[in-house]
């Protein structure tokens, strides 16, 4: 088979034995394969990137020296299956499958390791237990999408945004714009989007953003139509004199049980929800220091150097931080058929495609925001350009 092996973050397309599906595994024909921000960082960061997944368990990423065939966002077909299969689908049945696998007991990431080649190729090996049936005639494009929107429908469910609650959406590429379109599938009413990109600007407006802010221009925490309640310290005591003031003036009554049930059902912060989706050193540092008080952090955007914030400014505003990684298989399921319903439209995230031999060109493209989002890979194209 066709496939783009990449080594010292230099692409070839080289011909490889078609792969053989091991115990539990299937063998798919690619149809659609995306380029996710984490392949554009694999290709020159490969070596950092493996020390980290390293420093968390997980010793098989791959390094710069290996020969890797990327890519973990993908659809296509089953071909075959190998031993110890359930054989849930004919061969030909359109399919997605989380980018995960298992030899023995050792799991690879597919796309991220060589010991799990990834569908920047014609085919590809996926876990049966991880595969999913493509529902209600989904195109192979849409159906591609799934992963990196379940990694945003992820982060909103981490951020348990109420629907009438403010979400500020920090930086609106393709990672934040998958975060803009699940918020408001969600049904959150208020989503404010900054990015210092026009094209990116102009994206999240088709993803749903309801007000759009060039922060250069003008600060996204003033552009929401609704205020936060608490501007600062003073407000918030204020508020506590109010509360206090009031609830005395009832005899007898035991007002920190009050208190104590409004802890228990405090699901949702009381300030705005914040998604942090740029990943650059400082970011965070400038978030927690604009953002309004008893805010909470999702941080989503990978920042891949050393950084720094003022830990006691956000005890001060008790902002609270949160990290959101991938998905779990139920997040992946629910995703492909939020899409597969109609709910979720990943169109405007498509910017391009290319075949094999325009996989450079694409990654080249990508470093525009400009112009890019999100560029699919056709195997079967002859496509250079995107």
């Amino acid at each position: 088979m066709r496939a783009a092996v990449v080594a010292k973050s230099e692409f070839r397309v080289a011909e490889l034995a078609t792969p053989v599906p091991g115990r539990g595994q299937v063998l798919i024909n690619v149809s659609r394969c995306g380029i996710c921000g984490s392949d554009l960082h694999a290709r020159v960061h490969a070596d950092e990137m493996a020390d980290l997944a390293a420093a968390t368990g997980y010793g098989h990423f791959m390094r710069s020296e290996h020969e890797v065939v990327l890519g973990h966002e993908f659809s296509g077909e089953i071909v075959e299956y190998g031993p110890g299969c359930r054989k849930r689908w004919r061969a030909g049945t359109p399919v997605v499958a989380l980018p995960i696998v298992r030899q023995g007991r050792q799991p690879h990431a597919v796309g991220l390791s060589r010991s799990a080649p990834g569908a920047y190729a014609e085919q590809v090996v996926v876990q049966e237990s991880m595969t999913l049936p493509i529902p209600n005639g989904l195109s192979a494009e849409h159906a591609a999408l799934t992963e990196p929107m379940a990694v945003a429908w992820h982060a909103v469910r981490k951020g348990r945004v109420g629907k009438g609650q403010t979400a500020f959406v920090i930086g609106c590429g393709p990672i934040g714009l998958a975060v803009i379109t699940m918020l408001k599938a969600a049904g959150v009413r208020t989503v404010v989007a900054s990015d210092l990109s026009p094209r990116r600007r102009q994206l999240a407006e088709v993803c749903g953003a309801d007000v759009v802010v060039d922060p250069a221009a003008e600060s996204p925490w003033t552009a929401t139509p609704k205020p936060p309640r608490l501007g600062g310290a003073e407000d918030l005591l204020n508020l506590a004199f109010d509360t206090m003031e009031k609830l005395r003036r009832v005899p007898n009554l035991p007002w920190w049980y009050l208190f104590r049930i409004g802890h228990t059902l405090n699901a949702t912060p009381a300030g705005p929800v914040i998604f942090e989706c740029v990943g650059v050193p400082g970011i965070l540092d400038q978030i927690v220091a604009a953002a309004p008080l008893l805010s909470r952090v999702v941080v989503v955007g990978v920042c891949m150097e050393p950084d720094r914030f003022r830990p006691a400014l956000a005890i001060n505003k008790e902002i609270e931080l949160r990290f959101a990684l991938g998905y779990d298989p139920g997040e992946f399921r629910d995703t492909l058929h939020m899409i597969a319903d109609g709910k979720v439209d990943p169109a405007p995230l498509i910017t391009g495609t290319v075949g094999l031999d325009g996989i450079p060109n694409a990654f080249a493209a990508l470093s525009n925001p400009e112009v890019h989002a999100k560029i699919l890979i056709d195997p079967a194209s002859a496509v250079a350009a995107p």
